[in-house]
């Protein structure tokens, strides 16, 4: 298949299951099947770009030019192709878990979350192919806007609070900040292309180098850098499988992939270094690590206390791309694979217990360890993972960060690094010692509990066994991704 046309059909097919949920919005099998044979087949058409492509960069391929430099363009290089994998599979994986959870909990409105659903993965699609950054922006755009609704979907007044805060704040970085960073890039670079080794170079100097790039560090506000952090625990009003994959993948990676996009492919790597003007970031990167996992110490309700890990292990890319080494920049974009796939893990875990239990805080959840034995092992697995413990994957992308600490002789990164992985194990692991050593309080009358439907359990046992596969394929993943640090 052509690549030009593969890269269109992975939007498309995303496109056509937005359309099938409003047309067969009554015939709910039909409705969730054709939905899922377009995850499937939008996951195989990634693959067979793959296997066309490989690691390197295809040539741009330009649907319109709206001036000149400035196109509406697509192409293929090993960062995008890492990140539309990614979201593409677990796209499956989460669409089955969906519709066990929404089924399982009575939801409404099924038709309508999954058209979203599915709007959310065309435009993270066009996010991982796009050529420049005038195409990135306007698919993160959409992306922004395509999730809303799926935020405010319970229609309670928390749920409408919570998305009002998810928009205002990243609609208000975006085109307050970002959007003023692409023009000022624009300007003085004539392009937006994704060039390897950057654009910026020689054509812009001193301090404002510092200050273009904190118009994208906080513009970027999907990238939930502290203080521009606050959408994401207020997004968890969500349905779980919303958290799950968009709030643990695609959302919350589109803005670190744009952070690792615009590190290396618009700055570049080099240029940060000898500049120095990523040292304030790293510094920001380390202070929203560690203040956000204190914070998750302080939370009961356990998404969000996953919505605050979140936001310290986001930082950790941050970190790698203000490092400016290629071991940060590599350690930076395995920890998404490697984050994305364990925090999925403990999201729809999350759901599975809320499913089976209708319980959210912690100290409700003593002694379900025993009744939900396979939820609670594989929140074990994805919190281990989350706290860089091997054999599981998290372990190497904590170490190749840890490298480039070593290498940009910034010793204090390392310790930062090894003091949240302690922080990891006290605000995760007391959810599984609870569950498999305390006995629940005695309660009146009985109160017996189960796993939660297949449906929902399997989906997160699934993920759990790609944490321990992904340590033993890091490896691999790094291999594809050297191309990204190569000189230019």
């Amino acid at each position: 298949m052509d690549t030009s046309l593969a890269i269109l059909l992975s939007m498309l097919l995303p496109a056509a299951a937005v359309v099938s949920n409003l047309i067969f919005r009554n015939s709910p099998n039909l409705r969730d099947g054709l939905t899922l044979g377009a995850a499937i087949a939008t996951f195989l058409v990634v693959l067979n770009i793959l296997a066309t492509v490989g690691n390197t960069t295809t040539e741009t391929f330009v649907l319109f030019e709206v001036m000149p430099g400035l196109d509406l363009a697509f192409s293929v290089e090993p960062l995008g192709m890492m990140f539309a994998i990614l979201a593409s599979g677990l796209w499956i994986v989460t669409h089955v878990y969906g519709i066990g959870y929404m089924r399982g909990n009575n939801e409404d409105d099924h038709a309508r979350f999954f058209a979203c659903f599915s709007f959310a993965i065309f435009s993270v699609m066009g996010i991982a192919f796009a050529a420049n950054m005038f195409t990135l922006f306007l698919f993160y755009e959409v992306l922004t806007l395509s999730t809303y609704p799926l935020v405010a979907h319970k229609g309670t007044l928390a749920a409408v609070k919570g998305a009002r805060t998810y928009l205002s704040i990243l609609i208000g970085t975006s085109i307050g900040l970002q959007l003023v960073a692409v023009i000022w890039t624009y300007a003085i670079a004539g392009t937006l292309d994704f060039t390897r080794g950057g654009i910026l170079e020689g054509l812009i100097a001193g301090p404002a180098v510092a200050i273009l790039l904190a118009l994208y560090a906080f513009g970027i506000g999907k990238a939930a850098l502290m203080p521009f952090h606050r959408w994401l625990p207020a997004a968890m009003v969500a349905p779980t499988p919303v958290s799950a994959l968009l709030h643990a993948v695609a959302v919350v990676k589109a803005g670190v992939f744009t952070m690792l996009k615009v590190g290396i492919y618009i700055f570049g790597i080099d240029f940060l270094a000898a500049t120095g003007a990523s040292v304030w970031l790293m510094w920001l990167a380390a202070f929203s690590i560690i203040a956000s996992s204190v914070i998750a110490l302080t939370k009961d309700n356990l998404k969000a206390r996953l919505a605050y890990s979140t936001i310290s292990q986001l930082s950790y890319i941050t970190l790698g791309v203000a490092l400016a080494t290629s071991m940060g920049i590599l350690g930076g974009s395995l920890h998404v694979v490697m984050h994305a796939m364990g925090k999925i893990t403990l999201f729809m875990c999350a759901g599975s217990i809320y499913v089976a239990t209708h319980k959210t805080n912690i100290s409700q959840m003593t002694g379900l360890g025993r009744a939900m034995p396979i939820t609670f092992i594989a929140f074990l697995i994805g919190s281990l993972s989350i706290i860089g413990l091997p054999p599981l994957g998290g372990s190497w992308s904590k170490w190749l960060l840890i490298m480039g600490a070593a290498d940009a002789d910034q010793l204090a990164m390392i310790g930062i690094l090894l003091i949240s992985s302690l922080l990891n194990v006290a605000y995760l692991l007391p959810l599984v010692g609870k569950g498999f050593f305390l006995k629940a309080a005695t309660q009146i009358g009985p109160q017996k509990f189960a796993e939660s439907p297949t449906l929902v359990w399997a989906p997160p046992a699934f993920t759990a066994m790609g944490c321990i596969v992904l340590f033993f394929y890091a490896g691999h993943i790094q291999a594809f991704l050297m191309p990204i640090i190569a000189a230019h």
